[in-house]
C-alpha cells in the first residue's frame, strides 16, 4: 500500500501548459490532478500512443475534442483516445480541475502540439 498526500506533491507543468500534481505514475498508467487557471486555456495537442480519462472535480469551462466542442464541468468525464486532438478552456474566475488518468503514463515525448 502506498499513501499519497496533496500537500506532498510538487507542481510541474506539461507541454499543454496545465498545472499537474502527480499522484502515481507506473509502467503502466499515471494519476494526476490537473488545473487550468481562471480565464486560462492549455495549448492544443495530442498524444501519439496515451489514452487518457479527464474527470472533472470543480469549475466549468469548455473542450475541443477532434472537431466537436462543448461545455465541461465538474462531474463530467471525457475518454481522449490515442492521436485525438483536444484542447481546454477556462473562461470562469475560478479554477478548473479535473483528475486525468493516463495509460500509458503521462510523458512529455508523447504530447505532439499543433
Amino acid at each position: 500500500m502506498r499513501l499519497v498526500k496533496r500537500s506532498q506533491l510538487e507542481a510541474f507543468t506539461t507541454l499543454d501548459g496545465s498545472e499537474i500534481r502527480e499522484y502515481e505514475h507506473t509502467d503502466e498508467q499515471s494519476l494526476a490532478e490537473a488545473t487550468v487557471p481562471a480565464r486560462g486555456a492549455t495549448a492544443p495537442h495530442f498524444h501519439r500512443r496515451t489514452e487518457e480519462l479527464y474527470l472533472f472535480t470543480a469549475g466549468r469551462g469548455r473542450m475541443r475534442l477532434g472537431e466537436e466542442t462543448f461545455d465541461v464541468a465538474a462531474g463530467d468525464c471525457v475518454t481522449i483516445p490515442p492521436g485525438a486532438e483536444h484542447q481546454l478552456w477556462n473562461e470562469t474566475e475560478a479554477p478548473l480541475v479535473l483528475l486525468c488518468c493516463c495509460s500509458p503514463p503521462y510523458s512529455h515525448d508523447d504530447t505532439v502540439l499543433v
